[in-house]
């Protein structure tokens, strides 16, 4: 009985940290200018490939819409719009995810984007450029769950 609980408590154990081990999940946004919360984003992994979409606007902006994307989200509400897209695993890098894209929905502007677990996978930083990494600004988004 001993052992059965012990390997009980070591899968839920392994569970845990596997979970913190990958970015999907619960996101809390925060505004890398203003320190404020915005968004809930749920990150889902779709066959190694990440995306993301908002799942609830923490702002009184509830209802935006986004009126200068260019592409298909174009005067689409925010509030369910996916803004991660095609992010994939750095084989070079542990913990890093590259390749993929990030829209800011404030301005409709389109980023490459990099992002990497923090924090024991309590915290991801989110980073939107262009052309080179080093070329951007990164927010750190804070696991929910």
């Amino acid at each position: 009985m001993k052992t059965l609980f012990a390997a009980l408590l070591l899968s839920v154990a392994a569970g845990t940290a596997l979970a913190q081990a990958t970015p999907a999940g619960l996101w809390k946004t925060i505004d890398d200018e203003t320190k404020a919360e915005k968004s809930l984003v749920r990150i889902t992994d779709n066959g190694g490939v990440l995306t993301g979409k908002v799942e609830k606007i923490l702002t009184d902006k509830a209802d935006a819409k986004c009126v200068e994307c260019t592409d298909e989200r174009k005067d689409q509400p925010v509030q369910g719009m996916t803004i991660l897209r095609g992010i994939k695993p750095d084989a070079g890098d542990k913990g890093t995810w590259v390749g993929g894209d990030i829209l800011d929905p404030n301005n409709g502007k389109i980023y490459k984007v990099l992002i990497k677990l923090a924090d024991g996978g309590k915290k991801l930083d989110v980073r939107g450029y262009i052309g080179m990494p080093m070329l951007g600004r990164t927010q750190t988004w804070l696991r929910v769950e």
